[in-house]
């Protein structure tokens, strides 16, 4: 495990941040995963980063939700907004105690605090377009996932670093040969003005112009990665999507989730399961448009685990997204929500770009 965390944290550093000396790093997780912290701490030592820590421990958020008053939800952390603000680098390392923790807080206290850090989230968002602060989000295995995704620890351990291709003799060359491969799929695709998604329960077609550009994930941004997105012109989506995996989103999960959309307005939904949840997030302001459409492209994902990180990565998948847009795609929407939905494509799907196919059950044509 320690030499796989050394390497874990060799990606990090070097591939994912590209850190310089004299860089200021937001290091941000829970106490669980201080092994990782650990070795990225001292890689980005080494590496000549400043480096500023923040560990939450367990049910810190709830209690906060639960117990504090209205001051208290508003506040804002000097360092988290200083870091969003002026920070070169920040690394999230995922690892939740219970992913459950603030599924029964009151909603209208979540509401609060949302929009007390809605104006360091939009700074986070203009910094990260523009690439003016780099940042990563990753995932440490606990417990707590490995139970979501139906695995014994060990398992999801293996789970996360084959994902990650830690395994593999040198990560940063394979995550590299990834990177090139994608290049191939964002060029011809940025290169046509209309996409459509045909399969089992989905006919949608939206549309990209010069403003708009697919993004090539290739593990920079997320580790790991393999998928490749634009924001789409937000009044050209039309049509119907049944995302075929389960919906998950702050502890909730829905199933059969339906989508129906005109001029790219959500006007009418269902779902087999959670309706009620649903209906209250399409009650948030730009939810009922779509901030993202992308394909998942890492084939050492062919399973569900219920994190959001790794699912919109399986290979064969696409992925749709309400609400807030990617400004460094050029979209325009703006929410408080980002919530993808995933549905399978190896069975049926089909992908035309400009009304020629260049996907068929879960594998692009042309590579």
């Amino acid at each position: 495990m320690e030499n796989i965390l050394q390497k874990y944290a060799h990606l990090l550093v070097h591939y994912c941040l590209s850190t310089k000396p004299g860089d200021k790093m937001y290091l941000r997780s829970t106490t669980l995963a201080e092994p990782l912290v650990r070795e990225v701490y001292r890689e980005a030592v080494r590496a000549g980063a400043v480096v500023e820590t923040d560990l939450s421990f367990r049910e810190q958020s709830r209690i906060l939700l639960e117990e504090g008053g209205e001051d208290q939800l508003q506040y804002i952390s000097p360092l988290y907004q200083k870091a969003m603000e002026e920070f070169d680098t920040y690394l999230y390392i995922i690892a939740p105690y219970n992913l459950r923790e603030d599924q029964n807080v009151n909603p209208d206290k979540r509401k609060i605090r949302q929009e007390a850090h809605a104006p360091v989230m939009k700074k986070y968002f203009e910094r990260t377009a523009t690439l003016d602060m780099r940042r990563s989000l990753c995932q440490y295995p606990t417990l707590a996932n490995a139970q979501e995704a139906g695995m014994s620890l060990e398992e999801y351990e293996k789970f996360v670093f084959t994902a990650c291709r830690l395994y593999d003799e040198d990560p940063i060359q394979s995550w590299t040969e990834v990177r090139e491969q994608q290049q191939q799929i964002v060029d011809l695709l940025n290169d046509r003005e209309e996409v459509y998604y045909k399969g089992d329960g989905v006919d949608i077609r939206f549309k990209i112009d010069k403003t708009r550009r697919w993004i090539n994930s290739d593990g920079r941004t997320n580790m790991p990665s393999g998928e490749v997105y634009t924001s789409p012109l937000e009044d050209s989506v039309n049509g119907v999507i049944r995302f075929s995996y389960p919906a998950l989103y702050m502890g909730h999960e829905v199933e059969g989730v339906t989508l129906y959309v005109k001029d790219g307005y959500v006007e009418k939904w269902e779902a087999t399961r959670g309706k009620d949840f649903l209906d209250q997030i399409f009650q948030i302001e730009g939810a009922r448009r779509f901030g993202e459409a992308a394909i998942g492209t890492n084939y050492r994902i062919q399973q569900m685990t219920k994190n959001i990180l790794f699912d919109e990565k399986i290979g064969g998948t696409v992925h749709m997204a309400i609400g807030q847009s990617y400004l460094q795609a050029g979209g325009k929407n703006q929410s408080t929500v980002h919530w993808d939905m995933i549905t399978d494509m190896t069975k049926e799907g089909e992908i035309y770009a400009d009304g020629e196919k260049i996907y068929e059950k879960g594998k692009f044509l042309f590579l």
